[in-house]
């Protein structure tokens, strides 16, 4: 099969993430463990128990998320399940590049260290807030957003799948665009819980931060196509700016329906969306945007195992399918020779 690689995106982590991962692969340790050397505080505990409950506040989260999505990418590929194409929700797209090869796993989680401290400092002393939008199209509510822009800055953030759009900007313009948008026919509009209004202008501190951060990193050529939160579709040539999509992607909305449409759709063709999580979150997406494919979800070791089954089961059946079929063409050979 070809699978496509789906990586989780901030919101989806909860204490105990990769705790069974740790415990029952070598490789998973191996990568939780170098990328504890550039990080401040201890991932394990954070990860497992957050005693301190701070694993939902930005600058740690999107540590954590990535060491245990590279983690779970090492199982994976040590097992020989390994992506046609990957792309991820926000910081999931970090993991993402570092699968198809962009940066190692300690470099990917020290960056997006650095990315979580500067969208906090981003964020801090600004009353913002992001809302989803469910069952409302995109013209009605960039309408609703440019009626409430009177009270500060509010746009489309995310757009997730079909039917849910997500909203974000400074607190007021998001309330009056949210009840804009009901009177305009959404069916809920659900408050998120985040820490700062990610995708919008106001990240655009952020984005100068990492835009001189990324000047000392390398980025190497991606070896598999990646489908980019700000494009919604893969780059690639001479004219791929890794670094400037990232500056972009961190201050501009992200366009995931589009991406998991274009890794089904196009040039790809990818046969099954496995999503790396944490959570099911973009599960529900690539259900809702290309209903056809197959979609799971690896979170725990059991996830891991059923998914090399499924994998072993799929392979055999394609043989079985192929040699049923050069049997068949032989036959019909024979009966033409006759």
């Amino acid at each position: 099969m070809t699978l496509g690689f789906l990586y989780a995106g901030q919101g989806s982590q909860h204490p105990g993430m990769g705790a069974d991962l740790y415990e029952a692969y070598p490789a998973f340790r191996a990568v939780f463990d170098a990328a504890q050397a550039d990080l401040d505080f201890d991932l394990k505990t954070t990860c497992f128990e957050d005693p301190d409950g701070v694993l939902n506040q930005t600058r740690y989260t999107q540590p954590c998320m990535v060491a245990f999505a590279a983690g779970l990418t090492a199982v994976l590929a040590e097992k020989g399940v390994v992506p046609s194409a990957a792309a991820g929700l926000s910081l999931g797209e970090y993991s993402a590049l570092h699968a198809a090869g962009v940066f190692d796993a300690a470099a990917a989680v020290k960056l997006v260290a650095f990315r979580g401290k500067v969208m906090e400092e981003a964020a801090a002393g600004r009353d913002s807030a992001m809302m989803a939008v469910l069952s409302l199209d995109e013209g009605p509510l960039k309408d609703a957003c440019e009626a409430a822009s009177d009270l500060g800055v509010v746009t489309i953030a995310n757009y997730n799948c079909p039917g849910q759009l997500v909203i974000g900007g400074d607190r007021a313009a998001v309330e009056k665009a949210a009840a804009l948008a009901k009177e305009k026919g959404a069916r809920r509009c659900l408050p998120l819980k985040v820490s700062g209004p990610f995708h919008t202008p106001l990240m655009a501190p952020a984005g100068l931060a990492l835009r001189e951060y990324f000047k000392n990193i390398v980025f190497r050529k991606p070896q598999i196509p990646v489908f980019f939160n700000c494009l919604g579709d893969a780059a690639a040539g001479p004219s791929l700016d890794i670094p400037q999509l990232l500056v972009r992607q961190v201050q501009s909305s992200v366009y995931m329906e589009q991406c998991i449409r274009n890794m089904a759709a196009g040039p790809v063709g990818v046969d099954a969306l496995v999503e790396i999580g944490p959570g099911k979150a973009l599960s529900g997406f690539a259900k809702k945007t290309v209903p056809n494919a197959a979609v799971c979800a690896v979170e725990t070791v059991a996830d891991v195992e059923a998914l090399q089954e499924t994998l072993t089961r799929e392979t055999a059946k394609k043989e079985e399918e192929k040699e049923a079929k050069t049997r068949s063409a032989i036959k019909r050979a024979q009966k033409e020779d006759a």
